[in-house]
């Protein structure tokens, strides 16, 4: 169940200002302010199960644009591919090719700054 939360947590980094306005303050009560069902039924005016109702409509609204745009998916792969090649630079640091290792952290930075998920360069 964790593992799926966060999951949705990060789509919802992606795509949650395309949802409708009410879902995606539902959703940003749930998962990024970590309000239970009931604080937030009390604080829109519905029911605890009108607010689960809610939440599911927006997970599926994600997976969908997920699924259509692949953001979240080529960040991930983008994240990936900086970690590597920040590891090659250090390999090439350490045996001397500074200036190749140097190119690459820059090639890295300027990906990352497109990306949500990548840590920047040793």
């Amino acid at each position: 169940m964790f593992e799926k939360n966060m999951k949705i947590a990060y789509l919802f980094d992606f795509y949650g200002d395309v949802l409708d306005e009410h879902i995606g303050s539902v959703m940003r009560a749930y998962y990024d302010d970590d309000l239970s069902l009931a604080e937030i039924a009390s604080e829109v005016g519905i029911s605890r199960q009108g607010v689960r109702h809610l939440i599911k409509k927006g997970e599926e609204q994600l997976f969908y644009y997920e699924e259509r745009l692949g953001l979240a998916k080529r960040d991930e792969e983008l994240a990936e591919a900086c970690k590597s090649l920040s590891e090659i630079a250090g390999r090439l640091s350490q045996k001397g090719c500074e200036s190749e290792a140097r190119k690459i952290s820059e090639i890295v930075g300027i990906i990352s700054k497109g990306s949500t998920d990548v840590s920047e360069p040793d």
